[in-house]
């Protein structure tokens, strides 16, 4: 099997293409945030995308891997289910977290912001803090 060659992938075009999605909740569909985010490459069992964004996301895990999270622009608040107690982290441009395997975690974004993403999938979703 022959390897295919790399192509560059430009993340400022792939951002002015985005949508902002001014009040995102727990409860909004995926048809409604759809110009919002992008889907840029397939990666291993993965997905490289981009998200433009103000509100709240519903709770998420991803079973088979690591997800990392890079704030292109604007800033939000990763909220995640620690072993023993809820923790939380702010994130600002050029910034980056590795969200470990399994790990229940959401946003929270008061005013805006653009991120990156290396996502596994699939994802495990949640509108209400998982127990």
């Amino acid at each position: 099997m022959e390897a295919a060659d790399p192509s560059p992938i430009s993340i400022e075009e792939a951002t002015a293409r985005l949508g902002f999605l001014a009040d995102r909740s727990p409860t909004t569909s995926a048809e409604d945030a759809r110009a919002a985010f992008a889907h840029l490459s397939d990666y291993r069992d993965s997905g490289v995308f981009v998200g433009h964004w103000a509100g709240s996301s519903e709770w998420e895990r991803h079973a088979v891997g690591d997800e990392i999270v890079m704030v292109l622009g604007g800033r939000t608040t990763i909220f995640y289910l620690g072993d023993d107690s809820d923790r939380s982290a702010e994130l600002t441009a050029g910034e980056i977290i590795i969200v470990p395997q399994g790990t229940w975690h959401r946003f929270e974004t008061p005013e805006e912001v653009m991120i990156l993403s290396v996502t596994p999938l699939p994802t495990e979703h949640s509108s209400e803090r998982p127990t």
